[in-house]
């Protein structure tokens, strides 16, 4: 396969505009306005119940939003049914990984396709996945409960891009996992991107990896966007530093606040 990076277009694969989740009378996201273009990996950034997780179900169709929109390829999914927008080329990469404990490695990436008809195209991919993450391929008769933490992980990748999917949306990589096993899922995650040119919005609470995987990114405090910008501007502004890189200027107060946007309705 090619290594040259497939460029990234001004044409957004994913928009929510104005978007409000919540669980019963607790508001989770509020307002949420938010783009990803097609061939980049964005990133939500934020503290754990600052609302991330809540914005790829929001997508994804787990969660029906109260207020907003979302549009995906330019075609309005909002509360459309899960299984719709897993056909119309999202897939979601869940918090905690999720896989079915009870099928073999083989079956999971198999469960992942099942959307596909093409049975070359499908054995084709499987191979492709195993050339990321070569340890599957020598597990791929053992039963996916049996593997460690950080293979489950990266079999939960691999199911999503069986789908042959436009758009990934992947929870927490580094859940639980290793720095050395979450380096090294970080960069597999971005081969994937540049390879393979699959547009990717990852949120994450290890704000240093996703800055440096990624492309545009977003804070995320209390269910309301606080701040964007480019990844490479982001790393460099003194409130991300502070908060999220555990990189304080000596004489700064700790207990600095964002000032919040008012761009919210």
């Amino acid at each position: 396969m090619s290594t040259t990076p497939v460029p990234v277009s001004d044409q957004p694969v994913l928009k929510l505009l104005n978007v409000e989740s919540a669980y019963g009378p607790i508001r989770a996201i509020r307002g949420v306005s938010l783009q990803v273009r097609r061939g980049e990996i964005g990133t939500v950034l934020g503290s754990n119940g600052a609302g991330k997780t809540t914005i790829l179900k929001t997508i994804s169709g787990i969660i029906d939003p109260r207020k907003g929109s979302i549009e995906f390829k330019g075609e309005d999914i909002t509360a459309k049914d899960p299984a719709f927008i897993v056909q119309q080329g999202l897939s979601h990469v869940p918090e905690g990984r999720e896989v079915f404990p009870l099928l073999s490695v083989r079956d999971n990436l198999l469960m992942g396709a099942y959307t596909r008809n093409d049975a070359d195209g499908v054995a084709r991919d499987i191979e492709a996945v195993f050339g990321y993450f070569p340890i599957l391929k020598e597990r791929a008769s053992q039963d996916a409960g049996l593997l460690s933490g950080g293979q489950q992980q990266m079999l939960s990748i691999s199911r999503a891009l069986m789908a042959k999917p436009d758009l990934i949306l992947l929870d927490e990589p580094s859940l639980g996992l290793s720095p050395k096993l979450t380096k090294e899922i970080f960069e597999i995650v971005v081969r994937i991107n540049r390879e393979r040119g699959t547009t990717i919005l990852l949120v994450e609470q290890n704000a240093n990896m996703a800055l440096n995987a990624s492309d545009y990114g977003y804070v995320l405090e209390n269910g309301r966007i606080v701040m964007e910008d480019t990844c490479a501007r982001l790393r460099e502004k003194e409130d991300i530093k502070e908060f999220y890189l555990g990189m304080k200027e000596e004489g700064q107060r700790a207990e600095r606040r964002w000032k919040k946007k008012k761009n919210w309705r």
